[in-house]
């Protein structure tokens, strides 16, 4: 893995980190409804694990893939779920799961991050990185997969130690010193900017 793939993971970690939908804004509730920055702190953990599933999963699939599947056409069913997800996300962009609750356990708070994460496709975004790289080597033999998939969990540690910082920084400066009633004042909609985001990674992998 380059440089710049790993500076790219770790910006697209930093990303999901400062979007309140990926799970700062829920760890802030968490707090004020404790009145406790240990128990913000404590939501954070969980919610980067949930993070780290989703996309593992995706990890492992295109790894797995890249075993059976040469990487052209697999770049290109890549971007082409790249670009369908950002259309969907242009057509539905509030379609992620609700939650009911704010008491949650570690293990709902984990699932709901997950679900979270898995809805707004950040699995799907790390794709083109692991296409472009760790799945170029793995081909058919036992030895180079292993590999690639030890370069894909080393790739997921950056993404998620990026957004893990991000979302702390962020969530602890919310709770400190401005309280959830900034979003009210200070609201910034990524939705539209999110859904581009996938399109034009899609075109990107698909001419690269």
């Amino acid at each position: 893995m380059d440089l710049w793939s790993l500076a790219i993971m770790a910006g697209l970690g930093a990303y999901h980190g400062l979007n309140p939908a990926m799970g700062w804004l829920f760890a802030v509730g968490l707090g004020l409804q404790e009145r406790s920055r240990g128990a913000l702190l404590r939501a954070l953990g969980p919610i980067a694990l949930g993070h780290e599933l989703a996309i593992g999963v995706v990890a492992v699939l295109v790894v797995g893939l890249g075993v059976f599947t040469d990487p052209g056409p697999l770049r290109m069913g890549a971007a082409a779920a790249l670009v369908a997800f950002g259309i969907f996300r242009f057509a539905r962009p509030r379609a992620h799961p609700r939650w009911a609750k704010m008491k949650v356990t570690k293990r709902e708070l984990t699932w709901w991050s997950f679900l979270m994460s898995s809805a707004h496709g950040a699995g799907l975004m790390v794709a083109p990185v692991l296409v472009g790289s760790s799945v170029r080597k793995a081909g058919h033999d036992h030895e180079n997969v292993l590999a690639s998939l030890g370069e894909a969990a080393a790739v997921l540690l950056v993404h998620v130690g990026a957004m893990l910082a991000a979302m702390a920084f962020v969530a602890v400066l919310v709770y400190e010193h401005f309280g959830v009633s900034i979003l009210r004042k200070a609201w910034l909609n990524t939705d539209h900017l999110w859904a581009g985001a996938f399109v034009v990674a899609g075109t990107v992998t698909l001419f690269s």
